[in-house]
């Protein structure tokens, strides 16, 4: 990856080096980062497949961007699948997230991903890893990683995880740490989730919903609205936000579609959008603007 930032080295005796990862007993004795490298009192990881399901990749992401809305930093490890969309999810949020390598980071790996490295650090995020430049990304090394992208976090959350998946190395590494892993449940006999409802039986917590995960990790929510530039939305999406900012109740699909013009398929589609980033929410089949939401 080519770009402008330097490659910078932190020793663990610097009062600067992450004070989670400085905890773990098997702390490298420096690591090597890109970006910044400003230690979060609330971060967390989240971790899965790369093999990712599209249901565990929306997880991820909401996941990751409700959770910035939080001022917690998202920890992952830069693969495709889960690692990418968390990473995506926290920046779009406005939030910050922290990418940990098992190789150099003068060669990001997997190298599809160096774009992603580059809009990390670019958004105040950094790239960690314990290797010095010009390392390969040999096969052990992701394993060894792992037990870094659990000792700069908070806690570990799974998000989609098959019986052999690097995900369940960093929850043991998080049990071993003291760390709690969090589990986000799949469909009903997915593969991708038999190593997630594994961790399950053996003590690690499910959770539903961002209000629970954020009482298990002892954060108080903010109830401060969120400001969106409306036009970053799409122009369907659009219509339909002003539509519900100028009506004095929620509307109904129908109504939406009778205002808008648009065809139903249109509105259904532009909904799902705006529902999935929770800028609108749904109440007995009505639509309005989410409390939490303000467009400008």
């Amino acid at each position: 990856m080519k770009d402008n930032f330097p490659i910078e080295i932190i020793k663990r005796n610097n009062p600067s080096f992450p004070e989670k990862l400085a905890r773990i007993p098997s702390c490298p004795p420096q690591i090597f980062f890109k970006g910044k490298i400003n230690s979060s009192k609330n971060s967390v990881a989240i971790v899965g497949t790369r093999r990712a399901t599209e249901h565990g990749l929306k997880a991820a992401h909401k996941i990751a961007k409700d959770l910035t809305y939080h001022n917690i930093t998202i920890i992952s490890g830069l693969a495709i699948g889960i690692d990418t969309a968390a990473h995506k999810g926290a920046m779009d949020g406005g939030g910050i997230t922290w990418a940990v390598l098992a190789c150099g980071l003068d060669n990001v790996y997997p190298s599809i991903n160096s774009s992603l490295a580059k809009d990390i650090i670019s958004n105040n995020g950094c790239l960690v890893s314990e290797y010095p430049p010009k390392t390969p990304s040999y096969p052990n090394q992701f394993l060894a990683r792992n037990r870094i992208i659990a000792g700069l976090s908070k806690a570990v959350i799974v998000i989609e995880a098959p019986k052999e998946s690097g995900a369940l190395a960093t929850a043991k590494f998080a049990i071993e740490q003291g760390k709690d892993v969090f589990v986000v449940s799949g469909p009903f006999g997915a593969p991708t989730f038999e190593g997630s409802w594994g961790l399950i039986r053996n003590g690690a917590t499910p959770v539903f919903n961002i209000k629970e995960l954020l009482e298990h990790l002892g954060i108080t929510q903010t109830s401060a609205q969120k400001t969106i530039n409306i036009n970053t939305l799409k122009s369907n999406e659009q219509l339909i936000v002003n539509t519900l900012k100028n009506s004095s109740k929620a509307l109904m699909v129908d109504k939406i579609v009778a205002i808008t013009k648009l065809m139903p398929q249109d509105v259904n589609i532009a909904l799902s959008g705006l529902m999935f980033n929770d800028y609108i929410q749904e109440i007995n089949g009505a639509y309005q603007i989410s409390s939490e939401i303000y467009f400008v």
